[in-house]
């Protein structure tokens, strides 16, 4: 049986897990598989970003939960067809999500959808929506730069090298700053100004040692 392949590089994924923080009480890890239109342009007709599946993990089980995605080929459908093994991407939150938060956020969300009498609704659906939106701790910012032509040699002047890590994936870069170590500077600015980024703060990424359209995102040493 052929397989959907999710981890190309299982020693990569396991130093990123290590590299995630250890969680606190009422924190996990949110994921989600997509299918890119872009990475396939010819055998994908439907949008460019479809979601696929998704789920939460603490960092024991993450490599656990990603090798169950990892089913028969065809298994995932887009709007015309099954999802093509070069369309998948897998990402994260590398901040912690609050499942206290998301509870909170989940019970206005049930309270809104009684109101309005709104019967065609996936509950699972929401709460895993309300979890996705409920940000923890902010451990990094991430800046996205959809790009490969960049000078990195140039942060030295913005920030420490053990206050940042560069994550390289398949058309450009994450850069992943923790703002504990970050110098009291102007430094989020003075990036934005340095470098074309596409978005900045609390991102999703995709996961290191995991397959990104035939790419294995991996950080940079």
């Amino acid at each position: 049986m052929n397989k959907y392949i999710i981890i190309n590089d299982e020693k990569a994924l396991s130093d990123f897990i290590d590299w995630l923080p250890e969680l606190q009480e009422n924190e996990k890890y949110y994921c989600s598989l997509f299918a890119r239109k872009k990475y396939c342009d010819d055998q994908i007709r439907s949008n460019d970003k479809t979601q696929l599946k998704r789920f939460t993990s603490n960092k024991e089980r993450l490599i656990e939960k990603i090798k169950h995605l990892e089913i028969e080929v065809g298994a995932y459908k887009l709007k015309e067809g099954e999802a093509p093994q070069e369309s998948l991407a897998l990402y994260i939150t590398p901040n912690p999500r609050n499942m206290k938060k998301a509870t909170f956020l989940m019970m206005k969300k049930c309270l809104q959808l009684i109101e309005n009498d709104n019967s065609n609704y996936n509950i699972h659906a929401e709460a895993l929506s309300c979890i996705q939106k409920s940000q923890s701790r902010g451990v990094v910012v991430d800046f996205d730069i959809d790009t490969k032509d960049v000078n990195f040699n140039l942060l030295k002047e913005i920030l420490d090298k053990d206050s940042y890590d560069i994550l390289e994936t398949r058309g450009g870069y994450h850069l992943l700053v923790d703002p504990r170590k970050a110098p009291k500077t102007n430094w989020y600015k003075k990036i934005t100004e340095m470098y074309p980024v596409d978005q900045t703060g609390d991102n999703m990424i995709p996961i290191p040692g995991t397959y990104q359209g035939g790419f294995t995102p991996t950080f940079l040493k």
